[in-house]
């Protein structure tokens, strides 16, 4: 594994270690950001913490999307594989920064 490689696996585990409902509330926030260009590293780095985080939702939608193939009727006991029986949320793609918007 490459120094890189190294960075990025532990960056990955302190972002899995943070509270989920946190994140997602952040996600308007950096998107505003993002969405609002400018050429300061805070843009950039905005645009790095929007995706991470928007990573971490697809994530969780793709983990539940295996488990209930794997379970056809899954019980919400607390255990983050049991509790997947929620519907799919509607995925859009985000245009880039002065893009015409659909």
């Amino acid at each position: 594994m490459t120094a890189t490689q190294d960075k990025l696996r532990k960056i990955a585990r302190e972002i899995l270690s943070l509270n989920e409902l946190d994140l997602m509330a952040l996600l308007p926030e950096y998107q505003k950001r993002m969405d609002n260009f400018n050429t300061i590293q805070e843009w950039e780095e905005a645009v790095i913490l929007y995706f991470l985080i928007n990573g971490c939702r697809i994530k969780n939608i793709q983990f539940c999307e295996k488990v209930n193939q794997l379970n056809s009727n899954p019980k919400r006991t607390g255990n983050k594989a049991d509790d997947c029986a929620r519907p799919r949320p509607e995925l859009s793609l985000v245009p880039p920064p002065g893009a015409a918007k659909p």
